[in-house]
């Protein structure tokens, strides 16, 4: 592919500081060919220079500017985009610059260092066109993007159109093929299976007195925070209530220590995980430590929140998995869960306390053990994909 020669600058719509693109490397964009639909690949090699008044780029009224520009099919880390254009001077167009930016934050830290905007140079082609870069696409995050049009010229420099409209839009969640992928990963550090009887919830005495006096005793489902993965389905819309099943690998039972509070709710293993219920993998993930925890979501047959999963979650076979199962043995229910990750089950249903039984537990509560809202380590090999994280 033929990369434009840009030897002072070319200013950016959308970003504030007028970003700038200098000597594009071949391999900043690669063009594929998916469904018939060209596509632009980002990759992390582009150079990007100050803002000089001598430019090589001139601008030029006479190229068509991009107008109703389109975002479509868009994935965690890729959408199709196409737009409108006058006709006048269209066969003169050779390129088509494109400018895309991660919407500003009103609420980020003004110290935190500001992403880099990135700018992509593609070949003039038949729209719609798929622009495609896990190194610069995240999952679940808002984008502004701009076009301009271009025509190279015989010694190299381009005239280009002025910029179109700014647009915004979001990158979706990881999709199914993207939270196999995960679960593969999981999978190899999952270890041998412990046997277990029960799943336990720790909270505050004052949590257990309020389900009491205001939920009938029941607890009551609620969203899922924005822990783990941030491209997961279910981070800030899944409903349920955690739950974890690890137990000591000399007792067999529950650990006394916990990081959400000194009493814990017991139950049955068989009340919230039977063949009436249907098992899903949710994330995996870890917070810079050497743990690393699998999310798993229970949902009874047919229920709201199994709907949910069924949409957007790999569905586990209950009885054969890495990481927990319920099989039958004599007549009888039989759980084990995986040694080596930490499980977190999320229940969708509510749960009324008199299934179980409330007790304080004797051990210390460990905070920073907690999950709550807690950031996944991009950088970890173990359990990151290559998609946007």
């Amino acid at each position: 592919m033929e990369v434009p020669r840009l030897d002072r600058a070319l200013n950016s719509p959308t970003s504030p500081c007028e970003e700038v693109i200098k000597n594009l490397s071949l391999e900043a964009i690669q063009l594929c060919d998916r469904d018939g639909s060209p596509t632009y690949r980002i990759l992390p090699s582009v150079n990007r220079g100050n803002k000089s008044q001598d430019s090589g780029i001139a601008e030029m009224e006479e190229l068509p500017v991009p107008h109703n520009i389109k975002i479509s099919n868009i994935t965690c880390d890729s959408f199709k985009i196409s737009w409108e254009m006058d006709s006048k001077s269209k066969d003169r167009i050779t390129h088509y610059f494109i400018d895309l930016n991660k919407k500003e934050n009103k609420n980020s830290n003004k110290f935190k260092h500001k992403d880099v905007p990135t700018k992509l140079v593609a070949k003039a082609v038949p729209l719609p066109m798929t622009v495609r870069g896990h190194w610069f696409l995240s999952p679940r995050t808002e984008y502004t993007v701009a076009v301009q049009t271009a025509s190279k010229q015989v010694d190299g420099d381009y005239v280009v159109s002025e910029w179109s409209e700014i647009i915004e839009f979001c990158t979706a969640d990881y999709s199914k093929v993207h939270l196999t992928q995960l679960l593969e990963k999981a999978e190899v550090i999952a270890g041998r299976m412990l046997k277990f009887s029960v799943f336990y919830r720790n909270q505050h005495k004052e949590y257990f007195d309020y389900i009491r006096e205001h939920h009938g005793n029941a607890m009551q489902p609620s969203v899922k925070d924005n822990s783990g993965s941030h491209g997961s389905p279910i981070s800030g819309k899944l409903e349920g209530i955690f739950f974890s099943c690890s137990t000591e690998f000399n007792t067999g039972k529950p650990p006394q220590d916990s990081p959400y509070g000194r009493y814990r709710f017991e139950i049955a293993a068989e009340k919230l995980f039977n063949p009436n219920t249907n098992l899903y993998f949710g994330d995996f993930y870890c917070m810079y430590t050497a743990y690393h925890y699998v999310i798993l979501v229970i949902a009874p047959v047919g229920s709201p929140g199994d709907e949910f999963c069924k949409q957007r979650l790999p569905q586990l076979n209950s009885k054969d998995n890495k990481f927990l199962t319920c099989t039958e043995e004599d007549g009888v229910l039989v759980y084990h869960h995986a040694q080596d990750v930490i499980l977190e089950v999320i229940y969708t249903d509510p749960v009324d306390l008199s299934l179980g039984t409330v007790a304080e537990i004797t051990g210390h509560q460990l905070m920073s053990l907690s999950t709550a809202n807690a950031k996944k380590d991009p950088s970890c090999k173990t359990c990151n994909i290559s998609v946007g994280r």
